[in-house]
């Protein structure tokens, strides 16, 4: 076990150190999952105690500077580490610790100052804002210290860092912090790739683009390292094999969409709307665009489900995927309704394109399962999205195989009744005769529960019209930006037993930040039906 759990020892007592991990407060529910995942990648031991999840800071001891450094670095979740000094619940607790280190363990805090080393003191605070002058003061008692170097406030040699913690809740904020920590600054963690990623600025994107943050976890789930082969059935635009390529894996995707994987789709940002894509739109460009091309295996079309596309023993280290759920995408294989008419004439092969046929939700993630089960390699992980009617989630009723092992297990909450889980399954033993995939039947009933549970919640009781109010002001209540609102009908158009509930909606919207959602539906039922999606 690479992490485990235990009541520490006094700050820098023993042969381990104690380092401050600082998280961004986003996306907690991830952030124990994806730190185990981390230390097990490095191969590193830690300690800590209590949750992970309580607080945006957790004291953790590790063997050396050097693990906590990769730790941190590699860490999306985390923001910064520090070498801890001194933690209280008090400013005077604070100061005494700090003071009683420097008699007791001087060895662990002189060798960082000097005559000639430069250094700032900075100040941070979580759920309030402290005044310049505040800052200021807190700055000075820590006048103590023998700090002889010249203050630099960019780039100095030492940065200390002071932290006063305030709790979660914006609207009851203590006069006093709950938490105050100080320490040394050793690295930031590797969120400025999350800036770099931004959707805004890549070259290729559809409506259903993964997030960058999103996508750096599911890679870090997967523990992906440099060299690894990363594979992501369902590939899209490509934003999971970004992120796979940014850790050091070689990547490959298939997706039976032929628009998507060419990059042909209608453009998803709402002022390119009306526009075909550019030349420079594909997931190769996409790779390009952060120096990633060399990484890029290559990208097909084809049904993942298909056995026949794979050669006997061909495996890879990892799949990381975001499955359709027939909700924005629909889920879809190779296949006809009709009768066999026989073999295709060969003139007619090169150009031939294979007919499609509907495919449950249950069927693709059993096939999802297999498909790891038979082509990861041993200790190779799957990591995949699972969407959920929230009042019927049961742990006991996750797809599984019995050649995969879950490691986590993490919720997104999409809206009041639906969210998805993010699973990582590992694969430990090859599979044998008889082994099949489990998928419980409440995988297939998601799409009908999702949107008939949508128009029959209170305010609705079977009336179309008090239906449709009361969807459109639970989406107002929500927040939701008028750009997404045209992405939401869409969907609803795909059922024909709530599309007159859809357009009442769209009647009762008149206009939200500043753009009208009837005039964008109203050209989006313009466009010939080939070029929607």
């Amino acid at each position: 076990m690479a992490a485990e759990t235990r009541s520490p020892a006094a700050v820098g007592t023993d042969s381990d150190r104690t380092y401050l991990l600082c998280f961004s407060n986003e996306l907690t529910e991830f952030r124990e999952p994806e730190l185990r995942a981390v230390l097990s990648l490095l191969g590193l031991t830690a300690h800590w105690t209590g949750s992970v999840t309580a607080t945006p800071y957790l004291e953790v001891r590790l063997a050396s500077e050097a693990d906590a450094r990769r730790l941190a670095q590699r860490t999306v979740a985390v923001k910064c580490c520090l070498e801890l000094w001194a933690a209280a619940d008090s400013e005077e607790e604070l100061h005494r610790q700090l003071r009683q280190r420097l008699l007791d363990h001087p060895d662990t805090m002189l060798p960082h100052f000097g005559p000639e080393t430069s250094f700032k003191v900075n100040v941070e605070s979580f759920n309030r804002t402290l005044s310049h002058e505040a800052k200021v003061a807190r700055v000075e008692s820590f006048d103590y210290l023998p700090l002889e170097g010249p203050v630099r406030l960019r780039h100095p040699d030492l940065r200390l860092d002071t932290i006063e913690y305030y709790g979660l809740d914006p609207n009851r904020v203590p006069e006093r912090p709950l938490q105050l920590f100080f320490g040394r600054w050793l690295c930031d963690g590797p969120r400025a790739a999350i800036k770099a990623h931004s959707l805004k600025t890549r070259a290729y994107i559809g409506n259903t683009s993964m997030d960058p943050e999103l996508a750096l976890i599911m890679a870090n789930m997967a523990r992906v390292r440099s060299g690894d082969t990363v594979y992501d059935p369902f590939v899209g635009t490509g934003s999971l094999l970004v992120a796979a390529a940014h850790f050091g894996g070689h990547v490959l995707g298939t997706d039976i969409d032929y628009l998507t994987v060419h990059a042909r789709t209608r453009p998803s940002r709402v002022q390119e709307r009306g526009r075909r894509r550019g030349a420079g739109e594909s997931i190769a460009a996409n790779l390009r665009q952060y120096g990633l091309q060399s990484r890029l295996v290559d990208v097909l079309v084809a049904d993942a489900a298909l056995p026949a596309l794979w050669r006997r023993g061909v495996t890879v280290d990892a799949i990381i995927t975001d499955p359709p759920y027939g909700i924005r995408e629909p889920t879809e294989r190779v296949g006809s309704a009709r009768p066999s008419g026989g073999a295709i004439p060969a003139q007619h092969r090169a150009a031939h394109f294979p007919s499609k046929v509907a495919y449950g939700p249950g069927a693709l993630f059993g096939d999802l399962l297999r498909l790891a089960a038979d082509r990861l390699t041993l200790g190779g992980r799957l990591v995949f999205w699972l969407p959920v009617t929230r009042a019927q989630y049961s742990a006991d009723r996750l797809p599984s195989h019995p050649c995969l092992r879950l490691v986590a297990n993490s919720e997104q909450t999409l809206t009041a009744r639906a969210s998805r889980r993010l699973l990582t399954l590992e694969k430990w033993r090859e599979p044998g005769d008889g082994d099949a995939a489990t998928v419980h039947t409440s995988v297939d009933r998601f799409v009908s529960d999702y949107f008939s549970s949508g128009f029959t919640e209170e305010g609705g009781n079977g009336d179309p019209l008090a239906a449709a109010d009361a969807e459109l002001a639970r989406l107002e209540a929500a927040g939701c930006r008028a750009e997404q609102l045209p992405l939401y009908i869409d969907a609803l158009h795909g059922y024909n037993e709530i599309k007159d509930a859809a357009q009442l909606v769209m009647g009762r919207i008149a206009e939200l930040d500043g753009v009208t959602v009837r005039s964008v539906h109203q050209r989006y039922e313009c466009l010939p039906p080939a070029e929607r999606q």
